[in-house]
């Protein structure tokens, strides 16, 4: 049987109407090749730092460090060892890398109208030139083709990065690193723009895993230690300098939910020395983090860094996964959010200070329309990111210019970034959002919303420039 080729028209996900369709191709092919601004995401420095680097085998680089991925497939009881995803204890995975891929390929179907298969499949069609479709039957051909481009210096990350037209990439970085990887960045001359973004969450959050051991990290960063409250805001304020230093533009800050509220620095240090002593209730973690929110806000206004803010993830959520596995391994699910009341104290300390710049996700879209929407219109700090993590999708994006746009406008948005590890799935992260984009102007002009005119502004500030303005890029 005659295996059936890879299309990508050059229209799709265009419409309904042909005349939106016909609006939305003229404004996408105005942004098309734009360069890519990334200001958030969590590609690993590492792959920039060494210009000999390779992505490994096409399992190494597809499946075993994309969640994305591997959740599906665990979700049809595919067990994570069959796919090679490494224990914490070190424990027997499958090492035969082809087949692992040939169970992903044998399973590419369950990805059908889904936002990784969108992206795997521009992915492979646009990068690697696998232009059939991957099953079973052509699971082993594609893998050696892709092993083949692996090789070649073309396919190495700097050269990708060149290819890809990345203006701007920025990393996640935890607020002990040493940053060594981005330091050999810039000593090689290459001239590709890397930089870091400061996380604070692992010393911040006191139920983060390993957090003591994160404290001593900390400690050994800043060559003190970490002992007290005061300590701990010192070294996240040095800490914080030396991101600056590096490049960095923006702090990154996850939650569970947006709760702010100040408390004395008796208060804090005494929850500080609950935590040292292993002794910190879940209420006080939460008053921390709640506290420590409202103090990143005031280093941002002392330093300029744009403030970032993710709501909502229960982390971890499958207790199994997490004890054989680790963190981050696709067990985490979307909360019921609230930012109204929650933001409150730290809004009402700093929302109205112009130097803070404050960029708020969430994983509940519940509050698009009815808060994030009405508060970015508000205040002045306040800009809403980009639909994320499991609404970064052609519909979650429909569904985002549609709850946001009118109350809030455009430009109280942060454009788009990509949020992923998965390095080469980038171009056709940004494509679905420039046609996502595109084919929303589209519909107000066919709307008679606005003319032309205005409709291409508005996709290049969606397209390219609203990222770069709201975070200093």
């Amino acid at each position: 049987m005659t295996q059936e080729k890879t299309f990508l028209a050059q229209d799709r996900y265009f419409g309904p109407s042909e005349k939106q369709k016909n609006i939305a191709l003229q404004l996408y092919t105005q942004v098309a090749d734009l360069p890519l601004v990334c200001p958030h995401g969590h590609v690993d420095p590492r792959m920039f730092a060494d210009p000999d680097y390779t992505f490994g085998t096409p399992t190494e680089m597809l499946i075993i460090p994309d969640h994305y991925v591997f959740r599906m497939l665990y979700s049809q009881g595919i067990p994570l060892e069959n796919l090679g995803i490494p224990r914490v204890d070190s424990g027997q995975v499958e090492q035969d890398y082809r087949k692992i891929w040939q169970i992903f390929a044998e399973n590419f179907y369950l990805f059908m109208g889904t936002p990784s298969g969108i992206w795997l499949k521009q992915e492979l069609y646009e990068v690697f030139g696998i232009d059939e479709k991957l099953t079973g039957e052509s699971a082993q051909a594609i893998y050696d083709t892709i092993a083949a481009k692996l090789a070649m210096p073309a396919f190495k990350p700097r050269a990708l990065f060149e290819k890809f037209n990345i203006e701007v990439l920025c990393t996640t970085d935890a607020a002990h690193d040493t940053l060594e990887h981005h330091q050999a960045i810039r000593d090689s001359g290459w001239s590709g723009t890397v930089i870091p973004t400061f996380r604070p969450d692992a010393v911040v959050n006191l139920g983060s895993p390993g957090w003591r051991e994160n404290v001593n990290k900390l400690s050994d960063a800043v060559g003190y230690n970490v002992d007290s409250y005061t300590n701990l805001v010192h070294a996240l304020e040095e800490r914080r300098v030396f991101f600056k230093m590096m490049g960095a533009r923006a702090t990154d800050h996850a939650a569970l939910t947006a709760y702010t509220g100040e408390l004395s620095l008796q208060e804090a240090d005494a929850i500080f020395q609950r935590a040292l002593k292993g002794k910190a209730s879940d209420e006080d973690a939460t008053r921390f983090t709640g506290h420590m929110l409202i103090e990143m806000a005031r280093m941002s206004i002392e330093d300029g860094l744009v403030m970032q803010l993710h709501v909502g993830s229960f982390r971890n959520h499958n207790p199994v996964i997490f004890d054989t596995f680790g963190a981050d391994k696709g067990c985490d699910i979307p909360i019921t959010s609230e930012f109204t009341r929650d933001l409150r104290p730290l809004l009402a300390k700093y929302g109205n200070d112009t130097r803070l710049h404050l960029i708020l996700f969430t994983l509940d879209e519940t509050t698009y329309s009815r808060e994030l929407a009405t508060l970015a219109g508000h205040y002045p700090t306040i800009k809403i990111g980009p639909p994320w993590w499991f609404h970064d999708s052609l519909n979650g994006m429909q569904r985002y210019f549609e709850a946001i746009m009118e109350t809030a406008g455009i430009y109280n948005t942060a454009g788009f970034n990509d949020d992923t590890r998965a390095f080469p799935s980038i171009p056709a992260r940004h494509d679905v959002w420039r046609r996502a984009a595109a084919n929303w102007v589209a519909g107000l002009v066919a709307r008679g919303l606005v003319d032309m005119e205005d409709a291409s502004i508005m996709i290049y500030e969606l397209a390219y420039n609203l990222a770069k303005k709201a975070y200093n890029l």
